[in-house]
């Protein structure tokens, strides 16, 4: 007997916003997940008086660190998951 597998196509909406002055970026992340739960954070970046002014570089950096945040967040939400499914302590996933 040939067994298939199912495929299901699931999508996340995440969203990036930055608020800049010339030596501050801050970055709010929100990612929307299909059982209508959002996480959210926040990251930040400040720009060194001695290096170039360039504010595509720190919505980089403060944009990776909003959304590493939001990583270690979906981290906990699965273990809790994985958890209260299970009865037990789920080991720990590491990134």
């Amino acid at each position: 007997m040939t067994r298939t597998a199912t495929r299901t196509a699931v999508g996340w909406h995440v969203e990036l916003e930055f608020e800049e002055d010339d030596r501050h970026t801050r970055a709010a992340a929100l990612v929307r997940l299909p059982d209508g739960t959002e996480v959210r954070s926040q990251g930040h970046a400040s720009r060194h008086a001695v290096d170039a002014d360039q504010p595509r570089v720190g919505e980089e950096i403060a944009g990776a660190r909003a959304l590493n945040e939001i990583a270690m967040q979906l981290l906990t939400k699965a273990h809790t998951e994985i958890d209260d499914a299970s009865g037990r302590t789920s080991h720990s996933i590491n990134v």
